[in-house]
């Protein structure tokens, strides 16, 4: 095995430790028998998520996100995209020519804290006197712009340009647009002002946005990947199969579908599978019982699971001379961050395991050798459970897609720094999809 998928090498001084650290780490490893009947209920939750009056509710919205087909090569003129998400708010403008983009402008603009928690009218004014800043330093006022609105929460499409707000999420809580369409409010702002020539004439998420952008430079791409502090996936689906669809949609034939996979096991259909750390975590967690699948991998939650099990380890006497560290047993202390860093050490294969080190001193953890190779064993088991339920996900709705190739257009922060776990999603791919041809396209920001 390459090294940068291969388990780290696990040998201690004291060896009777190796099978009980090997024992309360066995929950993590996902057998043959589970992988498969985690696709069985993904694979069920899925067609639910689709159907016109299922018998009961999935945890997969499977959102319709109305948009019937992906770049193509014809594109030409100049569009004003935003993008609203966290805490930067941006505005660009484009120049398309044939399908490609000529020029591009980018401009941040710093979202405060009260606007992000106050009233939604003024957080949507102000991002209109962003586009108003944006356009009249580029004399650009008096063009007619169609305007595309990234808007990365959780909605309900109704249309191309119609996204309800479901919830808000990250630091963004504002009252008075939770059940609204953001883009009435956004285009409402816009009217108030009366001197803007635009128009949103689209909405979509970060995950749709980023299937957008690799179908851009990829004709081959049909699916959207999320891998960062949360998690979600898009794909293009068959329109006869979105049975929830109601009215006409002509000749229309494919259309994106948002899955919104980071609440998948919301309804209980993971529990069979969910480790003892995994109940812990979720447990403590602001939103108990919601984002059942992101809290099994992303970014926000693989350094807290980490973190989980080394204070099991510690409390069975097997890490840190039998002392649990007073540092460890504050929740958020072990970052994600942290997990990359010893995965560094373990994929380079280092004498010294600096990175590790340098973990443990930051948290003032007094540790020894054996302690940094346990380490690197929890490290490499939570990313390897991470890579295999991505790619169980991934070949079940590669298998949707139905193409012998397949582009994955992935973005977050997770996949792109994290050294070890994109190799390790390759290596489950390709083995839970023979005979297709699937490659990842890391998304350049604008």
């Amino acid at each position: 095995m390459a090294p940068r998928i291969e388990a780290p090498e696990f040998r201690l001084t004291k060896t009777d430790v190796v099978k009980k650290v090997e024992d309360i780490l066995a929950p993590l490893k996902l057998s043959e028998e589970v992988q498969k009947r985690i696709r069985e209920v993904y694979d069920e939750e899925m067609r639910i998520g689709l159907a016109r009056n299922p018998s009961r509710k999935s945890c997969l919205q499977m959102e319709n996100t109305y948009l019937p087909e992906l770049p193509n090569g014809t594109e030409e003129g100049e569009y004003l995209a935003l993008d609203l998400g966290g805490t930067n708010f941006r505005v660009i403008l484009l120049q398309l020519e044939k399908g490609r983009v000529v020029s591009d402008e980018v401009q941040h603009y710093f979202v405060p804290e009260p606007l992000r928690v106050g009233p939604g009218s003024e957080l949507f004014d102000f991002l209109a006197a962003c586009i108003y800043d944006f356009l009249e330093t580029r004399s650009k006022l008096d063009h007619k712009l169609p305007l595309g609105f990234t808007f990365s929460f959780p909605m309900t499409q109704q249309d191309l340009n119609v996204g309800i707000l479901v919830s808000w999420t990250k630091s963004f809580n504002c009252p008075g647009v939770v059940g609204e369409d953001a883009v009435k409010m956004l285009n409402e702002a816009i009217q108030r002002r009366g001197d803007l020539e635009v128009e949103v004439v689209a909405v979509l998420n970060d995950t749709t946005g980023t299937l957008v952008q690799g179908a851009f430079l990829d004709r081959k791409c049909a699916i959207g990947l999320i891998i960062g502090t949360g998690s979600n996936a898009c794909y293009i689906e068959r329109v006869d199969r979105v049975e929830k669809w109601e009215g006409t949609h002509g000749d229309i034939k494919e259309v994106v579908v948002d899955i919104e996979w980071g609440a998948f096991g919301d309804n209980g259909v993971l529990d069979f599978m969910k480790t003892e750390y995994d109940q812990m975590l979720d447990k403590n967690s602001l939103l108990v019982g919601s984002f059942t699948f992101e809290k099994l991998f992303s970014g926000k939650y693989l350094g807290e699971l980490t973190r989980l099990v080394l204070v099991k380890l510690a409390e069975e006497g097997l890490m840190f001379g039998g002392k649990i560290p007073s540092q460890l047993l504050r929740p958020g202390s072990f970052p994600t961050r942290f997990v990359s860093l010893v995965e560094q050490d373990a994929v380079l294969k280092l004498a010294r395991p600096v990175s590790s080190e340098s973990c443990f001193h930051e948290l003032g953890i007094e540790h020894g050798s054996d302690d940094l190779k346990i380490l690197q064993q929890v490290c490499f088991a939570v990313t390897e459970r991470a890579a295999i339920l991505l790619a169980i996900c991934l070949s079940a709705t590669l298998m949707r897609v139905d193409r012998e190739e397949c582009t994955i257009a992935v973005d977050g922060s997770l996949y792109k720094y994290h050294p070890r776990l994109h190799h390790l999603l390759e290596h489950y791919i390709i083995k839970m999809t023979p005979g297709k041809k699937v490659l990842f396209s890391i998304n350049r920001q604008l």
